[in-house]
């Protein structure tokens, strides 16, 4: 409901800020007490935080923005700030670090968080860009909503008994059509009016899009399975120069969590092996994976544009909705969303989130690799500081869009913009084919 806030009154703008954070910090909570005090301080992966630092962290932003900034308190620690400062410190220095230790940041973390809610109480919603609509707030929600799926993936690269649950996703159905022909036309790009929109995400502007055909569901497993057991890692005609120099490098021969035992395809998930679900979406593969499968089945993948296109534009009406389905938020009938069911869900199982077209799970499920470099729309305005997008432009970065099975309802808009380096395959990424139409196919 967030493109409604203006509508509100500034105690119900509260109460909805309230729940939010009160959501989120629920899901902080879930994932580092899932764990023990020697899990929560490992590093499981070089290329992650240990838990409890993304856990400060979350605690050190939120003070930062809410507690010193917007509230003009005085600060809690300030002598903390340079160690979770992400800037400061890669990833793999972190355990080094004189951290917080779990029993001390859960008090941190809970101190700053009651004068957040003192400074949410008394907070006048008006005179800046930082208070109109709880634009602070809201990036604080997203912000910690989005270290959550980065503790998530932390999870899935742990090691030992499971800690995690949750329910089955609703089962698949088979789609009437594998891919369909996306007219084309000029539509309004990125927002302009979702108030708590993120800097990269702005301005609105309008794009043209050539038409082209696109696959009506994300690539399954099964399908994936047939490109790695029909010799596509072994053969360099289907990779870029620098996939096959990777692929070489890291020695891979299928996607991140897949192994081979006596002849049966087994994935990890959370700790648990399993035979590999052949309906669902193909997921952990690096965007040189995606590309290398787009072109052995005669395809390519999606610009962000085309991505983005086919996720909002109405061709019957013209106009640009706010999601596939219409402009309501995402609900469970609408998408796999939240870490509601720790997988992605089969092939055809959301026929209510799909689009004008018959495209679906374009939202959730698995983040999509597109083909498309990080760059500023015309008229980008970094805000509120250079180092959320404005530091990252460029073609080191490939684009994802859409959310994954472990994105949160609050970040999971059709503009929403993730980037990652090409090589990254801990993330819960996928992706979809597209190609240019045939010349029969355009009549």
């Amino acid at each position: 409901m967030t493109h409604q806030l203006s509508e509100l009154t500034a105690e119900e703008l509260r109460s909805f800020v309230a729940e939010q954070l009160e959501r989120s910090r629920g899901r902080t909570v879930q994932l580092t007490d899932a764990v023990d005090t020697d899990d929560l301080v490992r590093q499981h992966s070089k290329l992650m935080s240990p838990l409890v630092w993304d856990y400060a962290h979350i605690g050190n932003q939120e003070e930062l923005w809410l507690v010193r900034d917007v509230g003009g308190r005085e600060p809690v620690r300030q002598d903390i700030d340079e160690l979770y400062d992400a800037f400061m410190h890669a990833r793999s220095d972190r355990p080094s670090l004189p951290l917080l230790g779990p029993a001390e940041t859960r008090q941190y973390v809970v101190e700053v968080r009651d004068k957040v809610l003192d400074v949410l109480d008394h907070v006048k919603f008006q005179g800046g860009e930082l208070l109109d609509n709880a634009f602070a707030f809201g990036m604080i929600v997203q912000h910690e909503q989005q270290h959550d799926e980065t503790m998530l993936a932390t999870h899935q690269l742990r090691t030992g008994t499971p800690v995690l649950d949750a329910p089955a996703p609703p089962p698949g159905r088979r789609l009437a059509t594998p891919e369909v022909l996306v007219p084309g036309g000029i539509f309004e790009m990125g927002t302009s009016i979702e108030p708590w929109a993120l800097d990269n995400e702005r301005p609105a502007h309008p794009v043209h899009v050539a038409p082209y055909v696109i696959d009506t569901a994300p690539v399954s497993n099964g399908d994936y399975l047939k490109f790695v057991t029909g010799g596509g890692y072994q053969d360099p005609r289907w990779w870029s120069e620098a996939g096959w120099a990777h692929v070489q490098k890291a020695s891979l021969v299928a996607p991140r969590f897949w192994e081979l035992e006596d002849g049966n395809w087994l994935r990890t998930r959370f700790g648990h092996r399993e035979l590999l679900p052949l309906d669902e979406p193909v997921m952990h593969a690096c965007f040189y994976e995606a590309e290398a499968y787009a072109k052995w089945a005669g395809k390519r993948l999606p610009t962000e544009e085309e991505w983005e296109f086919a996720a909002r534009f109405d061709p019957e009406t013209g106009r640009t909705r706010r999601f596939p389905w219409g402009d309501e938020s995402p609900g469970p009938q609408h998408a796999n969303l939240g870490q509601r069911h720790l997988r992605p869900a089969p092939i055809g199982a959301y026929p209510a989130g799909a689009s004008p077209l018959g495209v679906e799970q374009l939202i959730g499920d698995v983040w999509e690799w597109t083909s498309s470099d990080f760059k500023p729309y015309p008229g980008f305005r970094a805000f509120p500081y250079d180092e959320y997008s404005l530091v990252f432009f460029g073609s080191d970065y490939k684009m994802l869009r859409g959310g994954s099975f472990g994105t949160d309802e609050v970040v999971a808009r059709s503009t929403f913009r993730n980037w990652d380096y090409p090589i990254r395959r801990q993330i819960f990424a996928g992706f979809r084919c597209a190609r240019d139409p045939r010349p029969e196919e355009l009549g």
